[in-house]
């Protein structure tokens, strides 16, 4: 649940403030109505109306000590604009203004001078106007809401940084002070011997137990007698819970593992470690997502960090690999980090699990181990990316859907890349020569669902450029 608050803002002069508060009132319990009806939202109000200074620097005050993760300052009536620039000195922020419709009242003329009170003094808010009651005006309000607590949640993050730079990627370092500053998160490095050392600790009764758990519900492992066997499956289960035991001692909220060529050269690939952590499932139970990248990605692994606080699903961590001009789509395909959600868009691991393969790791991989191999689901889904140019952040959004071909066309397609890897075919609502032309990583992310809108606030709310690879927005 995202907690809320909500400042509802009259008339600075007592008698005509007491003549409206009932007007305020009513149209404060219908906004209040509305967001709890969305399942999403825990609404804290100020319990009065704010006409004072002293009620607007108070009642912001409380919503802090309340815990709230955003404030919405609601107009109804002319207020007095200055009654908002106190309140957003303490209030939790970013603010949305949101207009009521209500022609007997000049509630949006308050919102607007409100409003260019905000802007002339610097400070970020959003603007949306209607009755709330529409489904449209609501989304619009709710796209915020998603979007702007997103960003807050990420303040006071740790990040866990197995490793350091992956086979040269610039894209995959970031900047630690630049990620403090910006995004509020901290970097924690680790070395990947420690999942190695704790990999070996990890009982043989629960290697086993979560091998067997694997092999009665995966539509095949292809054990082949040398890359993938039963104990480098085992080693891969171990080293899941190795990770996910220094994740809880660092108190990380998120993390990226190296992996190549280090742990794949003479350890074990990371891929099952990394698919079932970005999974709401394992072996062991039911388990909060756990944004995992390959390659430690950092910026990959913030991209997906933010889809997830804004969906509170797994994301997709993906190379764009290949262009098939024939059917028009991109073949997403990466070792590592393809949550098994995707293979049939269910938290239930059996529907999932059932569509996914196991298959020795190949060329790259010489100390062996499990792919985790399948291909996703179809589905409207939102891509994005945190990509950086001169030294400052840019936000990708890259609105597509995963398509869907007939089994033998699909195992055709897949083979054509890397057939033991998993596969998104992603159609794009903009051309290949366009996004090729411009976007900025090897890597993409993305959920299921429409997330356009609010990936736009998100960049705002950050204070960033932004692209829609999107043809209708060109």
């Amino acid at each position: 649940m995202r907690k809320v608050g909500v400042m509802t803002f009259s008339d600075g002069r007592k008698s005509v403030h007491e003549e409206e508060l009932e007007t305020n009132r009513a149209y404060e319990e219908k906004l209040v109505k509305a967001l709890k009806k969305t399942g999403e939202v825990e609404v804290v109000t100020t319990e009065k109306v704010i006409w004072s200074s002293e009620l607007a620097r108070r009642k912001a005050q409380e919503l802090v000590k309340k815990g709230v993760e955003m404030t919405i300052f609601n107009f109804a009536v002319w207020s007095f604009p200055h009654l908002v620039s106190i309140a957003a000195e303490f209030a939790p922020g970013p603010y949305l203004l949101f207009s009521n419709i209500n022609p007997e009242h000049p509630g949006m003329v308050g919102m607007l001078a409100s409003a260019g009170a905000l802007d002339q003094i610097g400070e970020f808010h959003g603007r949306v106007w209607g009755d709330i009651e529409d489904d449209e005006v609501l989304d619009k309000v709710m796209s915020f809401v998603r979007s702007t607590t997103a960003v807050n949640r990420l303040r006071g993050e740790a990040f866990g940084l197995f490793g350091g730079r992956p086979m040269g990627m610039y894209t995959a370092v970031s900047n630690l002070d630049q990620w403090r500053k910006k995004f509020g998160v901290d970097v924690e490095h680790i070395d990947q011997m420690e999942i190695v050392n704790r990999a070996s600790e990890v009982s043989t009764q629960r290697a086993r137990d979560g091998r067997r758990w694997l092999e009665n519900r995966v539509k095949e492992i292809h054990y082949d007698g040398e890359k993938l066997t039963p104990e480098k499956l085992e080693k891969q289960v171990r080293s899941y819970h190795a990770v996910r035991e220094i994740a809880e001692e660092k108190y990380l909220d998120f993390l990226g593992i190296k992996a190549q060529p280090e742990l794949t050269d003479s350890f074990a690939t990371m891929d099952v470690t990394e698919a079932f952590l970005n999974d709401p499932y394992d072996w062991e139970g039911a388990h909060e997502p756990i944004v995992s990248a390959t390659e430690a990605d950092m910026d990959g692994a913030l991209t997906m960090e933010i889809l997830k606080h804004l969906s509170g699903k797994p994301v997709l961590f993906a190379d764009v690999r290949h262009y098939d001009a024939e059917d028009d789509f991109f073949d997403l395909v990466n070792s590592g980090a393809h949550a098994t959600y995707y293979a049939g868009q269910s938290t239930d691991p059996e529907e999932n699990l059932k569509q996914v393969e196991f298959y020795p790791e190949g060329l790259y991989f010489p100390a062996g181990g499990a792919s985790v191999r399948h291909i996703a689901a179809p589905g409207i889904v939102t891509m994005a990316r945190l990509a950086r140019k001169d030294g400052s952040y840019w936000l990708a959004i890259v609105p597509g859907e995963f398509l869907e071909f007939p089994s033998e066309k699909a195992e055709k397609k897949a083979k054509a890349t890397t057939n033991e890897w998993p596969h998104a075919f992603a159609r794009l609502e903009t051309s290949a020569e366009e996004f090729l032309s411009e976007y900025g990583s090897n890597h993409i992310h993305g959920i299921y669902g429409d997330w356009v809108s609010e990936l736009v606030w998100v960049a705002k709310s950050l204070g960033m450029n932004y692209k829609i690879f999107d043809d209708k927005n060109e």
